[in-house]
This record gives structure tokens, sequence and C-alpha cells, in this order.
């Protein structure tokens, strides 16, 4: 009886680590709205709506895969960035495993000079959803 019960519990507890959606966690405390995500629609059409890059929304929304939304599920939209400060020809948001180097590659600047027009001191010191200004 005693490990029918422990299964009977086992089984409930994966039920419910399968069926919660991971985007039903809180949000974050910077602005922002929910998005209901309808048929048809991608992150990045989602992102193209609302000026906000689709990887941010990807990892805001803590999604293992960014191609997989479904209609019907409930996406936090981040407030979009503003437009690039004076100064800056334009700003990056950064991706989950970029680095200062990989997007000093891609816009051909120093990886020392995009910290210095941040205001950084670490160059292995940047985070997902940051948005940086590219001199």
């Amino acid at each position: 009886m005693r490990k029918l019960m422990l299964i009977v519990g086992l089984v409930l507890l994966l039920q419910v680590l399968v069926l919660v959606p991971v985007s039903s966690a809180a949000p974050p405390p910077s602005g922002g709205f929910w998005h209901t995500v309808r048929w048809g629609e991608t992150l990045f059409s989602i992102g193209r709506l609302y000026g906000v890059n689709p990887y941010t929304i990807c990892s805001v929304n803590g999604l293992s895969n960014c191609n997989y939304i479904w209609a019907g599920q409930s996406l936090w939209i981040p407030a979009a960035v503003p437009p690039a400060p004076p100064g800056c020809s334009r700003t990056h948001t950064v991706v989950w495993g970029e680095t200062l180097h990989g997007i000093g590659r891609i816009y051909g600047v120093s990886p020392w000079t995009i910290a210095a027009a941040n205001g950084i001191y670490n160059l292995n010191l940047i985070y997902a959803g940051q948005a940086l200004c590219i001199p």
C-alpha cells in the first residue's frame, strides 16, 4: 500500500511539472506587457510587431526552443529598447551566449571600445537582454 501511494504521488508530481508551462513565470520588474500568441505567429513576427528583439522575448520567457511557441501561449513582451543615444551608431541587445568579442566582430568595433561606451569594466560581464551602445 505504501509503494502504491508513493507511485501515485510521483505520477502526480510529474504531471504538475510537465503540464505547467515555463512562460507562466512572473514577469520581470521592468516595463512590458503580456501577449497571447495567435495562430501563425512566430517570435520574429511578434518581435517585429512590438519592435523587440525576438531573442530577448525568448530569453525573458525562459523558452528552451525559440522556434517553438503555440497559439494561446502567453508571452511577456519587455519594453522596447529606446533609440540609440547620441554618440552611438546603433544599439545591440545581447542574446544569451554572446560575448563582447563576438559583438565587436559583428559591427567591426573593438570590444574595448564597446565596453568603454557602455561603462563596462569587465569584458566578460554582460548579460542577455542588456542593451549595448555600439559607437
